[in-house]
């Protein structure tokens, strides 16, 4: 059996976690990637998981499914996904990143450089653009249809030109 297509739920304000719950509830895959968000009030610290990117879940539907998800008041718009083997190889690899531990930031303004090749430690394999900062390396991994990425540090040493 074939895997349902990606579509990408463009989301009302604030409605991501809404959303991936109405889609639970419902049995539909849904995906929404969330990073640790670390503040202090006051003296306290308070730990957020927040959707790394902001307004977008990314959905698998089946063709009945799709009018059921604008049925949660929660979906703006429903965006199909032209190039089903690129984004989910994108969509995989930063993922992937979340599930290391490293630190991942949004990147949406993704900085021309030189593309490499992560050759060590838990990302290896991957592949990104890279800008250097202060001696570390921020290897920007994107997610092209929502032209969006993010960002994760590893060490100069772990990278080499592709």
């Amino acid at each position: 059996m074939n895997e349902l297509p990606w579509y990408v739920a463009h989301t009302r304000p604030r409605r991501e976690k809404k959303l991936a719950d109405y889609c639970e509830q419902q049995k539909f895959a849904a995906t929404l990637p969330l990073y640790r968000s670390v503040k202090k009030y006051r003296g306290k610290t308070a730990v957020f998981e927040k959707p790394l990117f902001p307004s977008y879940v990314f959905l698998r539907l089946s063709p009945d499914q799709r009018q059921k998800v604008y049925q949660s008041d929660h979906v703006a718009n429903l965006l199909d996904v032209p190039d089903q083997e690129l984004f989910a190889q994108q969509l995989g690899d930063i993922l992937r990143s979340l599930e290391t531990g490293l630190e991942v930031c949004l990147a949406p303004q993704v900085a021309v450089g030189s593309r490499v090749k992560i050759k060590a430690g838990p990302l290896r394999g991957l592949e990104g653009r890279v800008e250097k900062r202060f001696g570390s390396v921020l290897v920007h991994l994107r997610l092209d249809f929502i032209g969006q990425g993010v960002a994760v540090k590893v060490e100069a040493n772990e990278v080499e030109l592709s």
